[in-house]
């Protein structure tokens, strides 16, 4: 077993050590600019409309490229989250006669979120390119109601949280300017979403620079 073991480690070791030699900050600098919009929907929150701003920092490794994103959208509650904060309020309502009528009125949420993303590169000729992408992102929550202003439930709705997401999509276009369309899907806590953006690209640099033709 000693003797297996002795001979299979040392080219396990090289290919992890190759693998990570591919990577490196050299080649990275901002190259491109994108915004983007499109319809967004989510698992607590009615459909609405999503925008940002991207930037392209250039690859940190052969075909991988590095997104640095700031969105943003505002949506109402769906009625099945307004459902949900309403009966957690009949929890704590104290009322021998029963009574008593909640009213929430409308309640809405806001989201910016800040994201980081890593993508992998497959060019399909000079004009088009299609990416895989995955990344973390932080989001800051604001909830805004008439009846709920200053309650637990705006206490609830305001939060900063953690996430993730995947990305799908291309960009067309061979020179400085392209159009990019592109599905996004996010798990965090609270609410989920998924997204399908279109987007206008300026890049100055080139398309993937050094390393995007490194093998």
């Amino acid at each position: 077993m000693l003797i297996v073991l002795v001979s299979v480690s040392p080219p396990v070791r090289l290919t992890a050590q190759g693998v990570f030699n591919q990577f490196s900050s050299e080649n990275l600098r901002p190259s491109a600019v994108q915004f983007d919009l499109g319809p967004l929907g989510g698992n607590n929150i009615r459909g609405t409309l999503t925008g940002g701003v991207r930037l392209d920092y250039g690859f940190i490794a052969p075909k991988v490229r590095v997104l640095l994103g700031l969105s943003y959208f505002h949506a109402d509650l769906s009625s099945e989250a307004l459902r949900r904060y309403a009966e957690g309020l009949r929890r704590v309502v104290n009322d021998p006669d029963s009574n008593y009528t909640i009213q929430l009125g409308d309640i809405s949420w806001s989201d910016l979120t800040g994201d980081l993303d890593l993508q992998y590169v497959m060019p399909q000729g000079r004009a088009v390119t299609v990416y895989l992408g995955l990344g973390v992102g932080i989001h800051l929550r604001n909830g805004s109601g008439t009846a709920i202003d200053g309650t637990f439930v705006e206490d609830a709705l305001d939060q900063i949280t953690a996430g993730g997401n995947g990305t799908i999509g291309a960009e067309i276009g061979a020179k400085h300017w392209r159009v990019s369309v592109d599905a996004r899907g996010v798990l965090s806590s609270g609410l989920s979403t998924v997204s399908l953006r279109t987007g206008v690209m300026y890049r100055w640099a080139g398309f993937g620079g050094r390393s995007a033709t490194r093998r």
